[in-house]
């Protein structure tokens, strides 16, 4: 015996031969053929799964199955096959599908913390004209200016991704752990493609940089230094 449900209580009865079924999305028992016909009489067939031997050839397995059904008087090209990994595949394909809009929303979100940063930078630049002015009369050139806004946006826009980040892992936890297996009653391997997540962090720091130095490029003036005036 068998059993395809994921968390299987005894796994030593199944002898290590627990699969992870991609062909539904309820958890199956699967027993002995001879077992079945003995416990209920059924002695129809509509659904099998074959494990084959090392090196042997899925087409080769399916022509042998249809010339047995037409052999027995069925019509073997009524058979379907499908692979494990078709099937995963489908199902994964499937599953992006339905979860296609959450990469708009992705994009939605980082646009609007964009606005939000530049928003925010052209603020804070405005406020600090006299701040900028002061740097202005002790030598720093507008070019130096910038850079400074610059590296306060790259370092907020930093500690935002990591606690971005934190907060999505965190999310994806709950989501894998907790709600499939009660919600949906089907579990999965919780994989975090670290290359693509770093790629998006440093993506998202740089355009929060671009975004700073840019507002504050429109934001300060050359009259900047006129500003410190006012305290005159």
């Amino acid at each position: 015996m068998t059993c395809t449900v994921d968390g299987c209580a005894r796994p030593a009865f199944c002898r290590g031969l627990c699969r992870r079924d991609y062909a539904r999305q309820y958890g199956a028992v699967v027993i002995d053929a001879a077992d079945w016909r003995r416990l209920t009489g059924d002695e129809r067939i509509n659904d099998l799964a074959l494990w084959l031997e090392p090196g042997a050839k899925t087409a080769d397995i399916e022509a042998g199955m249809r010339r047995l059904a037409s052999d027995l008087g069925y019509d073997g090209s009524l058979l379907e096959f499908a692979a494990p990994r078709e099937i995963r595949a489908a199902s994964l394909r499937i599953f992006d599908r339905s979860f296609a809009v959450t990469y708009w929303l992705q994009a939605v979100a980082i646009a609007i913390g964009l606005f939000g940063i530049a928003a925010s930078f052209s603020a804070q630049v405005l406020a600090r004209r006299k701040e900028f002015g002061l740097l202005s009369h002790l030598g720093l050139t507008r070019r130096q200016i910038l850079a400074v806004v610059a590296a306060e946006g790259a370092v907020w826009t930093f500690a935002g991704a990591l606690l971005g980040l934190g907060l999505g892992v965190a999310v994806s936890a709950v989501l894998v752990k907790v709600v499939n297996p009660q919600s949906f009653h089907w579990t999965m391997d919780l994989l975090l493609p670290w290359l693509r997540l770093g790629a998006l962090c440093a993506a998202v720091i740089a355009a929060g940089t671009a975004t700073a130095w840019l507002a504050a490029r429109g934001a300060i003036g050359r009259e900047t230094a006129l500003a410190v005036k006012e305290d005159w």
